[in-house]
């Protein structure tokens, strides 16, 4: 691993919380730039993303994880126990709380797992751009507060930035701790490409399609070529889906649902990547794959053995 200087000073922070308070909306916040996929469903984060922020002297490593729930597959059995992992492997905790919700039992169970390792947590309280009166976010401070000595609490806003440059981050930044830099300054993510592309292409399945269809949607990058002449590169990406009723939703009437998902997902990966993308999509059936090892793991959802 990389090791910058002594004068230099970094820390892992796991960001967890339950599902949908904005825990990967924070991250690309905080870094400036868009590394995990955001949409209004819960659960949207399934595997670990780490994105690094380097200012100066200071590096922060963040482990976006997924929001803790009930599983009911073995892809949530996954996500579950990553976040355990996550929590057991870094400097620090971020808790992200939606502003003027009670404190839930993932909230508690969290804490407690933070407790038994004796972790530094920052609370983050989010979307309070959705706040008409913000006084009330004085007795959900004072009921978290109750649970855990916090080493501060932050309220914030991912949508317009509130709060995070001027506040979160000098708070975080106070976790650092000296020895160096664990990555080089212009890390951003430890996500490889395909990766990237796979996650832009299931964010738009999740915020065209309703129900549980997109839940039940995986993406899977086949290939992932740059042309000879540099300026374009060719992308082969499958969507694997439940159902055949489910397929025929995500190709829609005449191939333009799927048209969309491309066009929209396209933007993303030009935008990121820096160059112009010819991207190629398809649909296939696998039932229950979200139950089925072998294809978990071809999808890159685990690498170690499901159920241990």
């Amino acid at each position: 691993m990389y090791k910058g200087d002594a004068q230099e000073s970094s820390a892992f922070v796991a960001i967890v919380g339950r599902p949908n308070v904005g825990k990967s909306s924070l991250l690309n916040r905080m870094l400036g730039q868009k590394v995990a996929i955001v949409s209004r469903k819960p659960q949207t984060t399934r595997t670990r993303i780490m994105g690094v922020l380097t200012q100066g002297k200071e590096q922060l490593v963040f482990i976006d994880t997924p929001g803790l729930h009930r599983p009911r597959s073995r892809l949530g059995e996954y996500m579950v126990r990553s976040v355990a992992e996550s929590v057991a492997g870094v400097d620090a905790c971020l808790l992200v709380a939606e502003a003027h919700k009670p404190v839930s039992q993932a909230d508690r169970e969290l804490l407690e797992r933070c407790k038994a390792l004796s972790l530094p947590v920052i609370l983050a309280i989010n979307k309070i751009d959705l706040l008409a009166d913000k006084t009330v976010l004085m007795e959900q401070i004072r009921e978290f507060s109750q649970l855990y000595p916090f080493e501060a609490v932050v309220p914030v806003s991912a949508e317009n930035g509130s709060g995070v440059e001027e506040a979160l981050l000098p708070e975080l930044k106070k976790l650092c701790q000296p020895g160096g830099h664990l990555f080089p300054e212009d890390t951003l993510t430890d996500q490889p490409e395909r990766v990237l592309a796979a996650e832009m292409i299931r964010e738009k399945l999740l915020r065209l399609l309703e129900g549980e269809i997109p839940h039940g949607t995986a993406v899977f990058v086949e290939r992932m070529r740059e042309r000879e002449t540099g300026d374009i590169t060719d992308i082969d990406a499958t969507i694997y889906c439940e159902k055949d009723s489910h397929k025929g939703i995500i190709i829609g009437k005449g191939g333009a649902m799927l048209k969309k998902v491309g066009m929209y997902a396209r933007q993303d990966m030009e935008a990121f990547f820096g160059c112009k993308i010819n991207l190629q999509l398809w649909v296939k059936v696998r039932e229950d794959w979200r139950n089925r090892q072998g294809l978990l793991r071809s999808l890159g959802y685990d690498n170690s053995d499901f159920g241990n």
